[in-house]
This record gives structure tokens, sequence and C-alpha cells, in this order.
């Protein structure tokens, strides 16, 4: 991530003026460039399309983006402006109000990040946010292997975390490697691995 402004801004400063050429997200009350590598792009398209691909093939009534800005708060009460990998959204929920550029400030389905260098952010910071928005499911793809032992097992392997929001929204967490099917709530007849992301 590369920092791009030092002032506070507010959610509404950021939307009005973040930059169309690339991926931006406001943290802290700073605009904070997402820079990905070709493989990060290439995993999270990848997901993309297999989303799509199981929403055409079982008529489900989802959106599924790559350039959805979601509005979320932090445990003090920062308003953050998070942009993630791959967003599913309720079809309609996304059509309620098709004219705004704003961020969406309700619970979505799913959301996904593809896990960088700052995995600390995925598996901490942004965990905690999207519990605290309420969104349904979350996936943290760490593809490199990048998170701690706690989360990847001993030895660390690539794995694909789903998170799914309980009756007491809270988060439980499931963990998928290898070949194990990744079983999801949202596109529960989904058949995807760790190893196929892989080969993405």
């Amino acid at each position: 991530m590369v920092t791009t402004q030092s002032q506070p801004l507010t959610l509404e400063q950021f939307l009005e003026q973040c930059p169309e050429d690339g991926r931006y997200e406001l943290v802290n009350g700073e605009m904070v460039r997402i820079l990905a590598t070709r493989q990060h792009e290439d995993v999270a398209d990848f997901i993309a399309k297999r989303f799509d691909q199981e929403v055409d093939r079982a008529e489900l009534s989802y959106k599924v983006s790559g350039r959805i800005v979601l509005a979320t708060e932090t445990e003090a009460g920062v308003e953050q402006g998070r942009f993630p990998d791959v967003s599913v959204v309720d079809l309609e929920q996304w059509r309620a109000n098709r004219r705004a550029y704003s961020a969406l400030r309700e619970p979505i389905q799913l959301v996904v990040e593809v896990v960088s260098t700052n995995w600390e952010d995925d598996y901490i910071d942004k965990l905690d946010e999207y519990c605290r928005l309420g969104i349904l499911e979350y996936w943290i793809v760490d593809y490199l292997a990048l998170g701690s032992r706690n989360y990847l097992g001993n030895p660390k392997q690539p794995s694909v975390l789903v998170y799914g929001l309980n009756d007491h929204r809270q988060y439980e967490m499931q963990r998928f490697q290898g070949n194990e099917r990744v079983l999801s709530a949202t596109f529960p007849e989904l058949v995807l691995t760790m190893d196929e992301i892989l080969r993405a």
C-alpha cells in the first residue's frame, strides 16, 4: 500500500477525491492506494469469474463485482472506506439506488480479500470491520501462506479461510487447503478448491 494523502478525510471527501486510475481505500482518515501484483489480480479475477459462473448456473440473485467500496467502522468509531477484491451483493440491494456513487453502507452477502504482504489488515482490521458491518460471509484467500501459523497451521499452507456470521453476530471460521472443497453459505453448490485457485 502507498499512502497518497496525509490530511484526515471524511468518507464523503474520500469518495469525491478518489482518483479513477486505480484502487484506493480510506484508512484512518488517509487515502491509501492499493497496489497488487499480477498474480494477486489473477487470483481475484479467477474467484470473481467462478462466482459469476455459479450465479448464472444456479440462477442466483447476486451481483459480483471487484469495484465496490464499503463503508465500515473501526472499534473506535472511525469510518473507513474498504475496497474488497471481490464483493457479492444481493441484486435487489444493488438495484435499490442504481444512480448512487457512494459507498455501500449496508451489509452485503460476501466479501473476498486476497492476502498481500500487509496480511494483518485482512486477518485483523478488515475482519473486525466486516463483522461489525454485518457482512454475512468473508473469505480470506492466502495463496502465498503469508499469515501466521495460528491461521494457516504448522507448517503454513496456502488457505482459504471462510468466516460466516453466526446468530450472535460473531464470525466462525473454517479453513480449507489443498483439494478440500471450499464450503460457502452464499454458494452452497460451488465446487472450488485452494489447489484450483493456485493454478489461476
